[in-house]
């Protein structure tokens, strides 16, 4: 018997971690235990939440959220600790690069417990985001890295992995998985009434909506471009926030919505002509649905998107933006294998099930 304790903390890691929790379900010689750290709380995550996205519900709920990140990371170690005392797991697993993986990271690896990381490798390089150092930590005290992408593993490989004593896999991404089995279940948010086609933004990383000056040209780009097509933007609360004090104001053109959930949301990627986003997963989904995607950051983690020309990088600079939409010329050959095909939680719970270090 496999026994393996996943510690996940943010809503899209729930969505993430479904794909693979359903995938070690159907092995009888499996056992998984789920902690939620409660590192990001959210209100809908109720028991209709898990039952409609049909993931398992967390078996500990440990409360920690709302802290600076030291804080946090420090009492997310102690309570973590105290889990894994308790179920004496083989596998301790952790998605992606919030503060909850690198905690469960530390915690499992003192304690001397194996720990997968799903999403390794990736790299912003930029020092400044606290996702960056903490998926360069937890990549270096895991026993398997679970890679999305070649790059990844280059990635690694340049920062000097094969002298670590660690596996590496190219598993490709959950996320794929996610999306090609949400499909089917996707609804249209309530209340949008918009017949035509439309462009969907979104807009919520620090870097973009704590800068006046970079949101100021967001705002004055969308409204823009929604003179010649719909823009649906679904309203992050501190965007709100930020958009209110801005002098410029969104035009009545732009449709704003509540914040949706995930099949919402893919709905809205699935009937979208084309992504304009400041977030990471929405690039990779936008890609899932055969969407060309604008992309409002300096930088991605997901370079391989930019390389095959599904992905164009222009930051907060108007001209840059506008140019992008008129005139950029994306590739529509999707046929491409970038991400696993929807096959990496398998490629996951294999290699847990044969690990032999």
């Amino acid at each position: 018997m496999t026994k393996v304790v996943t510690i996940l903390g943010a809503r899209p890691q729930f969505i993430k971690a479904g794909s693979v929790s359903r995938e070690f379900a159907k092995y009888d010689n499996f056992k998984e235990i789920i902690v939620h750290t409660g590192q990001h709380y959210d209100a809908n995550m109720s028991d209709v939440f898990f039952d409609e996205m049909k993931i398992p519900k967390p078996d500990y709920f440990l409360g920690i959220g709302g802290k600076s990140h030291g804080a946090m990371t420090g009492q997310m170690i102690e309570k973590i600790e105290e889990v894994l005392l308790n179920e004496k797991p083989d596998w301790v697993l952790v998605y992606g690069d919030t503060n909850s993986t690198l905690a469960g990271a530390i915690a499992a690896s003192k304690l001397h417990i194996k720990v997968a990381h799903i999403e390794a490798g990736l790299r912003s390089f930029n020092m400044k985001m606290p996702e960056e150092v903490n998926r360069i930590l937890t990549d270096r005290i895991s026993s398997i890295l679970f890679c999305p992408t070649q790059t990844a593993i280059d990635n690694l490989q340049s920062e000097g992995v094969d002298k670590w004593n660690t596996q590496v896999e190219l598993s490709g991404d959950v996320m794929q998985d996610g999306a090609i089995f949400y499909r089917d279940l996707a609804e249209k948010p309530p209340g949008l009434t918009l017949d035509r086609e439309f462009i969907l933004s979104t807009i919520h990383r620090a870097e973009n909506t704590d800068s006046e000056k970079r949101l100021t040209a967001i705002v004055e780009s969308l409204n823009e471009i929604a003179e010649q097509i719909a823009v649906v933007l679904p309203l992050h609360p501190r965007t709100k926030i930020k958009l209110e004090a801005l002098s410029v104001k969104l035009s009545s053109k732009v449709t704003l919505i509540d914040p949706v959930g995930y099949l919402n949301m893919v709905w809205l990627i699935d009937n979208c002509k084309l992504v304009m986003t400041d977030s990471g997963g929405l690039q990779k989904e936008a890609f899932f649905f055969e969407k060309p995607c604008i992309t409002l950051r300096d930088e991605t983690e997901w370079v391989e998107l930019v390389i095959n020309n599904f992905n164009t990088l222009v930051g907060a600079d108007k001209a840059a933006i506008i140019s992008a939409f008129k005139e950029h010329t994306f590739s529509n050959d999707f046929s491409i294998d970038l991400y696993g095909n929807g096959f990496a939680s398998n490629n996951i719970a294999n290699a847990l099930i044969n690990y032999e270090k």
